[in-house]
C-alpha cells in the first residue's frame, strides 16, 4: 500500500505533521492554545472534513493539522473515514503523520478504527504507473494513529481490516485505470491467477474454445468483433464450516466502443477502459476473504472481453443462444454487458448458491437517473436486497433500490427470439435488470448497476480522481455478513 499504520498509547513526536480531530462544539484542549474565536478568524468551523493547517509552535517541529468532525454526537465511521481522507490530503506533503483520530468516534471502535485507516490509505491512492512524473504521489508512508483506550485489541482489529479492504480497493482501481492496450482479457486473466494463488483461492479460467463448448453465446458474441479472444475466470473461497454460499458476476469489458451500435468520439468514450471495473470489484473482494477470514463461501465470475466493430462482429437483427438455451435478438450491440452477465448468471445459478450478486457499469439510464454518487440495485428478493442496501450503509458506497416492475418485460418480446437485449429508450436500468433476471431462475439474486459512480472527477472525501473501484468494499460487507435470504 506504501503506507504503514501503527498504534501508538501516546502522541509520537517524531512525526513531522499532527493531526488534530476537532468537533463543531465542546471545549477545546488547552495544547492547542486557540479558541473557537479564533478558529472562526482563520475560517475553521470544525465541519466535517474541514481542514486547517497551522505552522509549527517553538519548541516543537511538528505542524499540526486540524480537522473537522462535526458534532461529536453524529460522528459515524463514515464521518471519520471522510475526515481522515481530508486528513490524508493536507498532510500528502509529508512523510509522517500521528493522529487520534481514531478515537474520535463514539460506537464501535473496530468499525471506527477501520474506517479512519481506509480513509488514509484511500484519499492518498493514485494511479502513477505510466507516468514519469510521479510527483502528484503522496509522500506520505508512515502514520501513527494513537489510541489510548483500552480496547486497543479491538481498534488493532480493526486496522487489520482497514489494510484489507482499502488494498482491495486500491487494487481494483487500478485495474480500472489501465489503458486497454495494457490490460487484456487475457493479460486480466493471468494476473487473476497470480491474484488468486497468493489469496488462497481456487482459480480455474476459461477460453474462447470452452466458453463455445459451454454454449455461453454472450461471451462468444460479444467477442466476435475482437482479435483479442476473450476469458472466463472462476474463482472459488471455500472456508472451513461455510454459513452459506454466494455467487458473485462481474462484467469485464476490458473496452467497450460499443461494437456496430459505435459509442460516439466524447470523453465517455475515452473512460470505456473502466467497463471491467465490476469484474475488478469481484477479484480484489474475493482476494481479501481469507485474510479477514470470512465465513462464507464465495464463487466468482469474471467475464472478460472487449467489444469492438468489425466485419466479423455482431451485428443488430443477429440471434445468439445463451448458456441457459434462452435465444436473444441484439438489437443494441452496445447493450453488451448483459449478454455477457446473462452466461456468467447462468453459470452462477448451476452451482445452486443460496444468493448472487451480479456488478457491473451496466446503464447510462443508471447514471440518468442517480448520478455520480450512487449505484442502482435491483433484484428478485427483498430479504437479499436489504443485506445489500445494509452493506451500503455500512461502506458508505451508496445505492438506491429502483423496482424490478415485471409489467416492462414485455417491452423486451421479440418476433424471432425469445427476447431482444433492449426494451427501447424508457427506463433502460428497470429493462436491463429486467433481461437479467431471465437467467437468475428462483435464486435470490440482486443486480448492481455501477455505472454511475465508477469513476469521479475530482477527489471527493475517500474518492480519487478516475476509477473509484465502487462495489468492492461493499461486496466484502455483503458476503462477510450473508445471511441466507428469505424466500
Amino acid at each position: 500500500m506504501g503506507i504503514s499504520v501503527t498504534l501508538s498509547r501516546t502522541a509520537d513526536a517524531s512525526t513531522s505533521a499532527v493531526g488534530i480531530p476537532i468537533a463543531s462544539d465542546g471545549p477545546l484542549s488547552s495544547d492547542l492554545r486557540l479558541s473557537r474565536k479564533d478558529l472562526s478568524a482563520l475560517g475553521f468551523e470544525a465541519k466535517s472534513g474541514q481542514t486547517l493547517v497551522l505552522p509549527s509552535t517553538a519548541g516543537s517541529k511538528q505542524v499540526r493539522i486540524l480537522v473537522g468532525i462535526g458534532d461529536v454526537k453524529s460522528v459515524t465511521p463514515s464521518t471519520l473515514r471522510s475526515a481522515a481522507a481530508s486528513l490524508a490530503r493536507a498532510a500528502s506533503g509529508h512523510a509522517s503523520l500521528s493522529t487520534a483520530l481514531v478515537s474520535a468516534g463514539r460506537g464501535d471502535k473496530k468499525a471506527n478504527a477501520q474506517a479512519v485507516v481506509e480513509g488514509l490509505l484511500l484519499a492518498t491512492h493514485r494511479y502513477v504507473n505510466l507516468k514519469n512524473d510521479k510527483s502528484s504521489k503522496s509522500k506520505l508512508s508512515n502514520v501513527v494513529l494513537v489510541a489510548t483506550d483500552s480496547a486497543r485489541a479491538t481498534i488493532e482489529a480493526g486496522v487489520a481490516r482497514g489494510h484489507a479492504t482499502a488494498e482491495a480497493v486500491c487494487r481494483a482501481r487500478d485495474f480500472a485505470n489501465t489503458p486497454p492496450g495494457h490490460l487484456t482479457a487475457r493479460m486480466f486473466a493471468d494476473q487473476a491467477v497470480d491474484i488468486a494463488k497468493a489469496s488462497g483461492l481456487r482459480v480455474q479460467v476459461y477460453n474462447r474454445d470452452q466458453l463455445e463448448a459451454m454454449g455461453c453465446g454472450g461471451m462468444i458474441g460479444v467477442n466476435k468483433g475482437s482479435v483479442e479472444p476473450p476469458r472466463m475466470v472462476k474463482l472459488t473461497y471455500t472456508p472451513r464450516n461455510a454459513k452459506g454460499k454466494v455467487v458473485l458476476v462481474g462484467k469485464g469489458v476490458m473496452y467497450d466502443s460499443g461494437g456496430i451500435s459505435l459509442k460516439p468520439s466524447d470523453p465517455s468514450h475515452a473512460a470505456m477502459k473502466m467497463d471491467m471495473s465490476g469484474a475488478a470489484a469481484v477479484l480484489c473482494a474475493m482476494a481479501s476473504l481469507r485474510d479477514l477470514k470470512v465465513r462464507t463461501s464465495v464463487v466468482g465470475y469474471l467475464m472478460c472481453t472487449d467489444n469492438m466493430p468489425s466485419g466479423s462482429a455482431l451485428r443488430m437483427g443477429d440471434v445468439i443462444t445463451m448458456r441457459n438455451g434462452k435465444t436473444v435478438e441484439i438489437h443494441n450491440t452496445d447493450a453488451e454487458g448483459r449478454l455477457i452477465l446473462a452466461d456468467g448468471l447462468s453459470l452462477a445459478v448451476e452451482s445452486k448458491p443460496d444468493a448472487i450478486v451480479d456488478i457491473a457499469t451496466l446503464t447510462g439510464a443508471c447514471m440518468a437517473a442517480l448520478g455520480k454518487k450512487m449505484a442502482g440495485v435491483l433484484g428478485n428478493n427483498q430479504s437479499w436486497v436489504d443485506q445489500v442496501k445494509s452493506s451500503s450503509d455500512r461502506t458508505d458506497e451508496l445505492v438506491w433500490q429502483l423496482p424490478l416492475h415485471k409489467d416492462y418485460r414485455k417491452l423486451l418480446d421479440s418476433n424471432v427470439a425469445d427476447m431482444r437485449n433492449i426494451g427501447g429508450p424508457l427506463a433502460g436500468t428497470i429493462t436491463a435488470a429486467l433481461f437479467l433476471n431471465e437467467f437468475v431462475a428462483d435464486v435470490p439474486w440482486a443486480h448492481l448497476d455501477i455505472a454511475g459512480p465508477m469513476d469521479t472527477d475530482g477527489d471527493d472525501g475517500w474518492l480519487n480522481r478516475g476509477a473509484t473501484a465502487f462495489g468492492t468494499r461493499l461486496l466484502i460487507d455483503v458476503v462477510e455478513n450473508f445471511r441466507k435470504p428469505r424466500k
